[in-house]
């Protein structure tokens, strides 16, 4: 489980990938100077980069001469839904430490299992902000997508400001402060990011749900808002009669 809170901003220092059949990817990301990312690491920690949880499965905490690092291997399943596969040697990723119980909740929940990829469709400055406008691969996310909820970008915890359900796009704002911290800012139009929605509104999809087709009969619950609609309509039309 992680926040949304980006903590540092690494570099890809190496990719590799496996041989044989089933893939993968091994990634070496180096960390800031100074950085404490890794101070209280143990191999097979979980760290969200770009807003993937991987395992951490080697890592160098307390280098003489090279940067900190840490080493993860991304499964190919990994690579199908989410956009790591697009990183190389030098690109910035989001960093976060899996979150402890103790740890203050400045974000929202994030799982670090991303839904879908985004692309980029639009940057707008506004004042000392940045609008981005991204448009879902997979669309079916928009139904959970709602204005001023929230959403994970790259491992970011955002506030989305505007939804269009129609042409499938959401809109999220950076101001000065994110921009210098997470690596959507230095996004352009055309890239990808991957996207997290809150998974609040996915148990409360299933709750509903479940509970109208319960009432249907086990129907799913499709034929009971028709009803449902058409009272409303045959209501409206006869108030408009009378």
């Amino acid at each position: 489980m992680f926040t949304g809170i980006v903590e540092e901003i690494g570099v890809v220092a190496e990719l590799t990938t496996l041989p044989g059949p089933t893939g993968g990817t091994t990634l070496i990301i180096h960390l800031p100077p100074q950085s404490q990312l890794l101070s209280d690491a143990h191999e097979g920690d979980s760290i969200a980069v770009n807003g993937v949880c991987l395992t951490v499965t080697a890592f160098s905490a307390s280098p003489s001469s090279s940067p900190a690092a840490f080493t993860t291997t991304i499964a190919p399943e990994t690579l199908r839904l989410t956009d790591l596969g697009a990183l190389t040697a030098g690109s910035h990723v989001n960093l976060e430490r899996a979150v402890r119980a103790d740890t203050r909740m400045g974000g929202h929940f994030v799982q670090g299992h991303v839904d879908t990829v985004a692309t980029v469709a639009r940057l707008a400055p506004d004042g000392d902000a940045l609008t981005v406008r991204l448009a879902p691969r997979d669309r079916a996310v928009m139904r959970y997508i709602v204005y001023k909820g929230f959403v994970a970008l790259d491992g970011t915890s955002l506030t989305i400001t505007a939804v269009d359900d129609n042409e499938g796009w959401l809109e999220v704002m950076l101001i000065a402060y994110t921009q210098e911290r997470v690596v959507l800012a230095g996004k352009k139009v055309g890239d990808t990011v991957n996207i997290e929605v809150d998974m609040m509104a996915k148990y409360a999809e299933k709750t509903l749900t479940g509970y109208l087709t319960g009432l249907d009969g086990g129907a799913g619950g499709i034929p009971l808002l028709e009803k449902i609609v058409e009272k409303v309509v045959a209501r409206r039309s006869g108030d408009k009669a009378a």
